[in-house]
C-alpha cells in the first residue's frame, strides 16, 4: 500500500484583515519565539546522552516538526491570500465578512454566523468559511430569502432573518 495521498482541494485565499494579521502574528510567534525555545530545550534533552529511551528529546524533535510544518503551511499561504476590506454596496445581500442570522424553518431555531475565509473558522464564535456548503448556499441570498443547506445532520432550511457587516 502507497503513502501517497491525493492533495486537499485548495481552499479559497480570501481573508478578513483581523484574520490576515492574525495568522501573521501567529508566523511571527512560532518563528522568533516559540521554535528558538524549542531548539533551546531540544538540544540540551540531546546533550543528554542515549536518545532512543530520552523521552525529552523525542518529545522536542516532534514538537519543532509540527512548529515548523507550521511555518511552512503560513509562510506559503500568507503571501497568496487577498484581503478583503470594506463592505460591499448591497448590505442587505450576503457576500464575504457578512454576519448572518439564520432561522431553521423546521424548528424555529435562530442561529448567527459570520462568513470568513477557510484560515480563520471558528465553530465557538460561529465564524464559518466561505467554503462551506452552508456559505456556499448563502452567498447573494438576501434578507427574507429561504434557502436549504446539505449540511451533515442532511438536509436543513433556513430563512435570512439579518445581515449585518462588521468593520475592521
Amino acid at each position: 500500500m502507497s503513502r501517497w495521498r491525493p492533495p486537499a482541494p485548495s481552499s479559497t485565499a480570501i481573508v478578513t484583515r483581523e484574520g490576515f494579521e492574525k495568522l501573521k502574528a501567529e508566523l511571527d510567534h512560532l518563528w522568533h519565539t516559540l521554535r528558538p525555545e524549542v531548539v533551546r530545550a531540544l538540544a540540551a534533552a540531546a546533550a543528554e546522552g542515549d536518545r532512543s529511551e530520552n523521552a525529552e528529546y523525542t518529545y522536542r524533535k516532534k514538537q519543532l516538526g509540527e512548529i515548523d510544518r507550521r511555518v511552512r503551511y503560513l509562510s506559503k499561504r500568507i503571501p497568496l491570500l487577498k484581503v478583503a476590506e470594506g463592505v460591499p454596496a448591497d448590505r442587505e445581500a450576503v457576500f464575504f465578512g457578512a454576519q448572518v442570522e439564520l432561522e431553521d424553518t423546521a424548528t424555529g431555531e435562530v442561529v448567527r454566523y459570520r462568513v470568513v475565509g477557510p484560515d480563520e473558522t471558528d465553530a465557538r464564535r460561529g465564524w464559518i468559511s466561505i467554503d462551506s456548503p452552508l456559505a456556499r448556499a448563502l452567498l447573494k441570498k438576501r434578507v427574507d430569502d429561504e434557502f436549504e443547506a446539505e449540511l451533515p445532520g442532511g438536509r436543513v432550511r433556513f430563512a435570512i432573518l439579518a445581515v449585518d457587516y462588521v468593520s475592521g
